[in-house]
């Protein structure tokens, strides 16, 4: 394919690839990254190496059936197996019709964060996660669901992927916790309808949570279960996929838990 029908992003890719090719390894480093994309004219070297979805790899990755991880310090790897990095979105068999009536703000823009907005302040985050709503209720707030807003935060991650072993201080994000019961959900929230999703999405803010039971003393032994919850809205329906990991410390082991589609249906 001609180079001006291939994104400035995946030019970096591919070069990385040429790159790594050519001196006989599958790493490298965002030093690298840098001068590559300062090459080709593209503006955000950090975010080269960041794919949500399978389909916004490069055709000749997916061919080579390759992706990218992190493996911290700066360092990056091509790894063989894209099912290593990638999980498929399972269908979903179980709809709801569920009653809707707009309020003021809800898709007032498009980002990510309006969705998980919406479908919290429509009580299906916490329908989802917990089988009912454990927010607004009369119990006292001890026995309530607790919300924790989107957050940025740094933790020694250990864990490995195929023959790479990651270890090191990196920076996690987390779109939305609920927490009920010793019962944690973490969210991930999207817009449109992608096949696919980068598992590191769910797997570091479950790693974060799992290692804050395994050792801190504020929690320990505390968390009874901790689910990954990727949330897609697509028009008039929400979707939520419920995942967790069977061994917390290796990626791979991501399991299916459940899925709903909620069709929000106006009411008056």
């Amino acid at each position: 394919m001609p180079a001006s029908k291939v994104s400035k992003k995946n030019q970096v890719l591919l070069r990385l690839l040429e790159w790594c090719q050519a001196n006989g390894t599958n790493t490298f480093h965002n030093d690298l990254v840098k001068v590559i994309s300062r090459e080709v004219g593209f503006g955000n070297p950090f975010d080269a190496t960041k794919l949500d979805n399978e389909a916004l790899l490069p055709d000749e990755l997916r061919r080579l059936n390759l992706a990218v991880i992190h493996l911290g310090k700066g360092n990056h790897a091509f790894v063989e197996g894209t099912q290593a990095v990638y999980h498929a979105f399972e269908p979903v068999v179980n709809v709801v019709d569920w009653p809707y009536r707009r309020s003021l703000l809800n898709g007032y823009n498009t980002s990510e964060s309006n969705t998980l907005s919406v479908a919290n302040n429509q009580r299906i985050l916490h329908d989802f996660a917990f089988g009912f709503d454990a927010e607004f209720s009369s119990d006292d707030i001890a026995r309530r669901a607790k919300t924790y807003f989107p957050h940025r935060t740094k933790r020694q991650l250990t864990y490995q992927i195929g023959v790479h072993s990651v270890d090191d201080i990196l920076q996690i994000e987390v779109d939305l916790t609920i927490e009920f019961a010793g019962r944690v959900a973490v969210f991930e929230g999207k817009n449109g309808v992608p096949n696919s999703f980068n598992v590191f999405q769910l797997y570091h803010p479950f790693l974060y949570y799992h290692l804050a039971n395994e050792g801190d003393e504020r929690v320990r032994g505390q968390i009874r279960a901790i689910e990954g919850i990727y949330v897609i809205r697509g028009g008039s329906t929400i979707r939520l996929w419920a995942y967790t990991f069977a061994r917390p410390l290796d990626p791979t082991s991501i399991t299916f838990v459940r899925a709903t589609a909620h069709r929000l249906i106006p009411v008056e």
